[in-house]
């Protein structure tokens, strides 16, 4: 029986164990460099069997400083825990830690950041404790990205109303986008839907897959 689990425990855990610290990094090549060890290796990969011997690489766009902004992050105390659907239908719950607020291109956004209650509550999961989640989608979602939507880690900041810089370099696909379906990955709430083009970070997988089959 297959054991459906979210995308980003699955990560922390192994982070736990191997020490990876790529999530949450500011460094775009730390992070890509992480992530391309990550699905190379058969214990951390989410492609499935077959497509893990034929793997050329995860799909970018070209590193793009626009999309690199500071944001001025505002903490929400007291928030209550509420259940996050899933790619698989199971909802696990979350709580907003805070509201994340920038410009980009001129124009004011925002996006809510979470916390998991299963992180927050276990000993063993330290590692992610001060790590912020923030799935979002926006209109390259089911173009030139993957449609649920995609990720970004942020480190908690240390001090109220403190600015962070959000770098959208940094998004990366769900596991679930690479249809192993072990995975049940959080479906960003609308909330965190930007009405504009993020051409930055992870693109989709299968358009480099399928161009690499021909």
């Amino acid at each position: 029986m297959k054991i459906l689990v979210l995308t980003f425990l699955i990560l922390a855990a192994v982070s736990a164990a191997r020490a990876q610290t790529f999530y949450g990094t500011d460094s775009v090549q730390v992070f890509r460099d992480g992530r391309e060890k990550e699905f190379r290796n058969p214990g951390t990969s989410p492609l499935k069997p077959e497509d893990l011997s034929n793997f050329k690489g995860l799909n970018y766009f070209p590193v793009d400083a626009n999309y690199r902004v500071t944001a001025k992050f505002t903490a929400t105390p007291g928030e209550q825990y509420f259940w996050m659907p899933t790619s698989s239908g199971r909802s696990q719950k979350y709580v907003r830690a805070g509201v994340l607020k920038f410009k980009l291109n001129g124009r004011d956004y925002a996006l809510n950041a979470y916390q998991s209650e299963r992180i927050m509550t276990d000993a063993k999961m330290k590692f992610f404790q001060n790590r912020l989640f923030v799935p979002f989608r926006d209109l390259t979602s089911g173009k030139e990205t993957y449609g649920v939507g995609r990720y970004v880690y942020l480190t908690m900041p240390t001090a109220v109303g403190d600015e962070l810089t959000l770098d959208f370099n940094l998004a990366f696909n769900p596991s679930c986008a690479y249809g192993n379906d072990q995975f049940s990955c959080p479906i960003p709430p609308k909330d965190n839907f930007l009405e504009t083009e993020i051409k930055a970070g992870e693109k989709n997988y299968l358009e480099k897959k399928e161009a690499t089959q021909k």
